[in-house]
């Protein structure tokens, strides 16, 4: 396994192009299916265990896999800063990104997920794991991305680990929902979150997409929308062509 963190910022057109230009292709379709194996126990009770807690997942709730760790590790060592803001975990699954935001003191902590049994399981191990806070207010919802965010909302830092792969990688709407809708779920995210002007000036939205999505394609989108992005981790595994990006996100006009 390979660990490549990037720093720096995207501060100009020239940059934001010389980092569009450097981001890979999409994978070919066989390699996308040889990664992204069917997941045959998804209709099956499982737990996942991270930083000392246990979790359970019900039937048709996601498991995290690597990339959702990348996100879970940033969050925890204050990489994606959390402590006192406004916080939504976008396809929230079993909880893992509320529980950590909760522990750390976030303001306000919004479990988002379109499964109704997905919230139901964040909402039960954030009780479990963190309980009632007088410093954060726990908001759970079922919502397909941001419709059903209250217009009063403002967020200072939003994560998303979308189900993007670009090809169907089964016939089981649990697996396609969980993983492979494609890339036009996060360019409806980006044009909700705008049209709904739901970022705090100075917000941030944290991305991980990699090359089994159209990358170059959801990056484009987001700097159409507005959004500058920043490369804060690039991760590789050794035995394949995967690469794995977290973006830190920023409007325009808070650069």
């Amino acid at each position: 396994m390979t660990d490549r963190p990037a720093a720096g910022t995207a501060a100009s057109r020239t940059d934001v192009r010389a980092l569009l230009d450097s981001l890979p292709d999409t994978l070919p379709g066989d390699e996308i299916l040889a990664l992204n194996s069917a997941q045959s126990d998804i209709h099956t009770e499982r737990t996942y265990d991270y930083n000392g807690w246990t979790f359970t997942l019900p039937p048709g709730v996601f498991k995290p896999g690597d990339t959702s760790r990348i996100v879970h590790d940033r969050l925890l060592d204050g990489t994606i800063p959390v402590r006192g803001r406004s916080y939504a975990a976008m396809g929230v699954g079993l909880g893992v990104e509320a529980v950590i935001a909760g522990t750390l003191g976030a303001r306000e902590v919004y479990a988002v997920d379109v499964h109704p049994d997905s919230v139901a399981a964040a909402a039960g191990h954030y009780a479990r794991i963190v309980g009632d806070r007088s410093d954060t207010v726990f908001r759970p919802l079922v919502s397909n991305l941001f419709e059903e965010f209250p217009d009063s909302a403002r967020l200072d830092v939003v994560t998303f680990n979308p189900p993007a792969v670009s090809r169907r990688t089964s016939d089981d709407p649990t697996v396609v929902r969980n993983v492979c809708v494609g890339a036009e779920i996060v360019l409806r995210f980006f044009d909700q979150i705008v049209t709904r002007d739901l970022l705090a000036p100075d917000g941030e939205i944290h991305l991980i997409v990699s090359n089994t999505a159209e990358l170059k394609r959801i990056v484009a989108h987001a700097v159409d929308a507005g959004f500058r992005p920043v490369v804060l981790h690039r991760q590789t595994w050794e035995g394949d062509n995967c690469q794995a990006y977290l973006f830190k996100l920023i409007r325009h006009d808070a650069v």
